[in-house]
């Protein structure tokens, strides 16, 4: 700890990332507030559901002393797949061909992010703090946020997310489209795609199109379609994402010849469609160490979620930076970060590179067969 000895630490994002290296800080004695957007902890409605990898989400949440929560609240079942064509025929259900226990049981994102908040000094998370801009004095940074407060830490942690504020002020490097529209949905009444989800999750493909459908512990689903687009669809395409009849009608074209069942998706989706265009970093991405400025999750190595690795990233990422920061092996805090970020950047750039694999695989004729022979 002589590293942090004194010393004022900001997160920028209370995210799983974010609220985990909190977590990993506090328990070696540091100084450290999270500053997230969001008005409170219930401001927003928490998406699908997060598998938790044996080597990284979960070893995080070992190191943060926080299994006995995670296994009273995760969901048993939920990582059950179904590998679904578009006639809504089932191809593979992996409760029939799978006899093993799954190494990456599922969470709802709403309560893991309550056992990290939970398991955190009181007031540590400053909430409706959105970030505005960051400022240099003599050794420390100064944060100004909307809210018109503003702060001064000795360092600086961006974990906040795809569209991070903070990471402009360490690398100009930006994402590159991949080629994919994700549009999602939830519903609660959804009768045919509810007893075909069986509890678990559909990965629908053809026609080069993905339709993932996944189960969340209120009886709800949240639905992502996949398909082909240039980079500015969603400005282009003309289509009022909160009106279910405009939506309606695109899906009924872009997958022309899907059985009419998915329609039951979008007729009874209970909340607006978000389009999101599918970004990712440069897998050599490289930048020059800053000593008291670093960022981890979605913010340093945004990608696709092909490969379910998101979340797993960010909490390994924050394990690792917490490692480095504590360790008393760094002659100061610029080589800590320094070394931190060499392991992230290599680590995550692999990771891409199966990642988009995936999303080339899962997007392409024979999509079907290839998912099968890699998860069986």
């Amino acid at each position: 700890m002589r590293l942090l000895k004194n010393k004022k630490i900001a997160i920028i994002g209370g995210g799983p990332g974010g609220l985990t290296l909190a977590r990993l800080l506090q328990m070696n004695g540091a100084d450290v507030k999270v500053y997230e957007r969001d008005a409170h902890r219930h401001a927003r409605m928490q998406g699908a559901t997060l598998d938790l990898h044996e080597e990284s989400g979960l070893n995080a949440l070992k190191e943060a002393g926080l299994m006995d929560d995670f296994w009273a609240n995760y969901r048993p079942g939920a990582d059950r797949l179904r590998i679904i064509d578009k006639h809504a025929a089932i191809i593979y259900d992996d409760a029939v061909n799978k006899e093993n226990e799954s190494s990456r049981p599922e969470i709802d994102r709403g309560p893991l992010q309550n056992i990290l908040l939970d398991s955190l000094k009181p007031d540590t998370v400053v909430w409706d703090s959105q970030f505005l801009s960051l400022s240099k004095q003599d050794d420390f940074w100064k944060l100004d946020f909307k809210n018109g407060t503003s702060i001064v830490a000795d360092i600086v942690i961006a974990a906040d997310g795809a569209n991070s504020k903070i990471r402009p002020y360490i690398t100009s490097i930006k994402p590159f489209f991949v080629g994919i529209t994700v549009v999602e949905g939830a519903v609660y009444n959804s009768p045919t795609i509810h007893k075909l989800l069986n509890g678990g999750k559909i990965f629908a493909m053809d026609d080069e199109k993905t339709l993932i459908v996944s189960s969340k512990g209120d009886g709800s689903l949240v639905f992502y379609t996949g398909n082909k687009t240039n980079e500015n669809w969603v400005l282009d395409c003309g289509i009022d994402f909160s009106n279910k009849t405009q939506v309606l009608a695109w899906f009924k074209k872009e997958y022309v010849g899907w059985n009419s069942a998915w329609d039951e998706l979008f007729e009874n989706a209970g909340s607006n469609f978000i389009p999101r265009p599918q970004y990712c970093m440069p897998l050599d991405q490289t930048w020059e160490t800053l000593p008291n400025l670093t960022m981890l999750g979605d913010a340093a190595h945004l990608m696709p979620p092909y490969a379910g690795e998101g979340v797993n990233m960010a909490m390994q990422d924050a394990l690792e930076l917490s490692q480095c920061l504590i360790s008393d092996n760094f002659p100061d805090l610029h080589a800590a970060i320094a070394s931190y970020e060499k392991q992230m950047l290599e680590r995550s750039s692999e990771i891409a590179k199966q990642t988009l694999g995936s999303t080339e695989a899962l997007h392409a004729s024979g999509a079907i067969e290839w998912f099968i022979s890699i998860i069986s």
